[in-house]
């Protein structure tokens, strides 16, 4: 008499089993924790007609009064929170950096510090580099916004 129940009991076990399957190859993958992200996260590739465009930047210096507040730095940890600092320590170098997240395409922003003015750049490891970047070549070399723009080109622009 338990015979059929066990039979019954087996085939639901297996039905359950196979849905389970069939829904875990279409669930997506969570995304991944920060620290991996911004290690793997590649810039956005443009469109080949457009590949050697300069993304958007300040030419000369804005007034700091005419930026955006940033984000505070304290709500980030590591190379992201270095980063916001650098972006608060030097707001007008930052301004005159091209950002090769190319988000000037997609988000509108006018500058690398516009990515500093919300969340952007915290998952973003081009920003979160050339901040650092230029602020050790301002620091270290006492290069100028200029120079440092070069700098950027010819390390993130290819």
């Amino acid at each position: 008499m338990n015979k059929p129940w066990l039979i019954i009991a087996g085939i639901a076990i297996l039905g359950i089993a196979a849905i389970l399957m069939v829904n875990s190859k279409s669930t997506p993958t969570p995304p991944s924790p920060l620290s991996d992200h911004l290690t793997s996260h590649p810039p956005i590739q443009a469109p080949a007609s457009t590949a050697k465009t300069l993304p958007a930047h300040f030419d000369q210096a804005p007034s700091r009064s005419s930026l955006g507040p940033t984000l505070q730095p304290e709500q980030f940890t590591g190379l992201v929170r270095d980063a916001y600092r650098a972006v608060r320590e030097i707001p007008q170098t930052i301004a005159q950096m091209p950002c090769y997240c190319h988000c000037d395409r997609g988000m509108g922003h006018k500058s690398l510090y516009s990515c500093f003015e919300d969340d952007h750049a915290s998952h973003c490891a081009v920003c979160v580099n050339e901040a650092l970047l230029a602020l050790k070549l301002e620091r270290e070399q006492k290069l100028s916004p200029a120079q440092i723009r070069d700098r950027i080109i010819e390390q993130f622009g290819q």
